[in-house]
């Protein structure tokens, strides 16, 4: 009788071209040549009888046989994980694994990397391979195990675990203030030069948020300059004197403490929005991802 799962070693190929997106990534992460990989896959697509990769010179994707593929292969090799995690002990220090994240510029730059510090202490062996983008990545399509997004979450089939509620603040430079003067209630922004974020998902300007005399306020602010694609560019233009943005405390806190931006309109903050940690909840997940879950949801 033959061996059962001697195709294993390509299917670890495939696995591994696909989440790295090249060969080239593909073999310097399984120490190999891409040609020896680009064999692995044509063997696996034999076995199958199915095209799994589409493969040209520019570019490489996977077909749909190839996407329902990399599900199931990923999920067996974290039950393999899984199974030798359960007889090595769950200590930190036996903990391995790869962990694939995308979060948005303002949690990849301010919040994430302590969280990912104290991890990584405790968990040295685990792998992270973080991707800091304000694009909405495809979880699954895309191989990634997590994501961090801001706001509500439409009724996508994922699973969220909220981080945190972040509060928000209205700044701005103390030279802008001087010249422009003080707005005292919400209408009198519409008199400023206001710094908006278009936001990529829906193409209109992220409301502000308020709270007056106990009532949430949602307005819209309109100027010469709006911003695209990543939000912290509405902060570098606010702390050069262009205008008034509202932005995260976690932001702003910093800067206003070095008098580089000051708060506008006190009186009505109270406001927030929610970032969440997002997974498939038909994904086997890996221990290390799990941990990492756990993790994150406890330190937001």
């Amino acid at each position: 009788m033959g061996r059962r799962f001697d195709h294993l070693g390509d299917v670890e190929a495939f696995v591994t071209v696909a989440e790295k997106g090249s060969m080239t990534e593909g073999a310097v992460a399984l120490s190999t040549t891409p040609s020896v990989l680009s064999r692995a896959i044509t063997r696996l697509e034999t076995r199958l009888g199915a095209q799994l990769m589409r493969r040209t010179t520019r570019r490489l994707s996977l077909t749909d046989e190839g996407r329902a593929y990399l599900e199931q292969a990923r999920a067996a090799f974290s039950m393999i994980d899984d199974a030798e995690r359960a007889i090595q002990g769950p200590t930190g220090a036996s903990l391995t694994g790869h962990v694939r994240i995308s979060v948005p510029t303002t949690y990849g730059h301010y919040r994430l990397p302590a969280m990912l510090d104290s991890f990584t202490q405790a968990y040295p062996e685990v792998h992270i391979e973080l991707s800091i983008t304000n694009r909405n990545v495809d979880l699954v399509a895309e191989g990634y195990d997590l994501a961090i997004r801001l706001g509500p979450l439409p009724d996508s089939g994922l699973v969220a675990r909220k981080l945190e509620d972040a509060p928000l603040r209205l700044v701005a430079a103390p030279h802008y203030l001087e010249r422009a003067g003080i707005p005292r209630h919400v209408e009198e922004l519409a008199k400023h030069q206001c710094l908006p974020f278009v936001m990529p998902s829906t193409g209109r300007c992220a409301p502000w948020l308020f709270r007056v005399d106990g009532r949430d306020v949602d307005w819209t602010p309109a100027g010469r300059i709006r911003v695209f694609d990543d939000v912290l560019g509405v902060v570098s233009l606010a702390e050069n004197g262009l205008g008034i943005c509202q932005i995260y405390d976690f932001i702003a806190r910093d800067r206003i403490e070095q008098g580089r931006l000051v708060d506008v309109l006190e009186h009505a903050r109270g406001r927030s929005r929610p970032f969440s940690l997002i997974f498939a909840p038909h994904r086997r997940l890996s221990t290390a991802t799990r941990t990492l879950i756990d993790f994150l949801a406890r330190d937001g």
